[in-house]
């Protein structure tokens, strides 16, 4: 079985956005028919990467968010990116409720949350130059998906 497609989106870095993000990616991983707790961790991944670049990216400034998503067999790749402030200290950004806005209502639980959610989750991040998310996930139902 050999399928692949793949999509970009650019969006505006802003909240209302974020479930538009969301539906995209999850109704473009529908060919797959991943079951809904599947689709529900996708969809919950993607919120919170964009949630992230939304919230941390651009304190002064307007910004972008370009998603990447690519299917190949049964395997979903993510790639969440901004052109923002970037992240100084990615393995302290990545620990539960670490946030960097101490007197706003943040969990801090971003990362934790995509990394409980997708099979694979780096992080990368120049400070002054963006954040990228890159995030996995194969589907197990492929059998069902391809008639196989």
């Amino acid at each position: 079985m050999n399928y692949y497609n793949e999509m970009n989106l650019h969006i505006l870095a802003v909240s209302e956005n974020e479930s538009f993000a969301r539906a995209v990616v999850g109704a473009f991983c529908l060919p797959l028919k991943p079951s809904l707790e599947d689709i529900a961790d996708i969809k919950t991944a993607v919120s919170e990467a964009v949630t992230n670049s939304v919230v941390h990216a651009y304190p002064n400034k307007k910004g972008y968010i370009d998603i990447y998503v690519a299917i190949k067999d049964c395997t979903i790749a993510i790639e969440i990116k901004d052109y923002g402030v970037g992240i100084v200290d990615v393995q302290k950004a990545k620990q539960p409720f670490f946030t960097s806005l101490k007197n706003s209502e943040r969990s801090g639980m971003g990362f934790t949350v995509m990394e409980g959610f997708m099979d694979q989750v780096t992080v990368d991040s120049i400070p002054g130059q963006g954040t990228t998310v890159r995030m996995q996930k194969t589907i197990t139902n492929l059998k069902t998906a391809f008639g196989g």
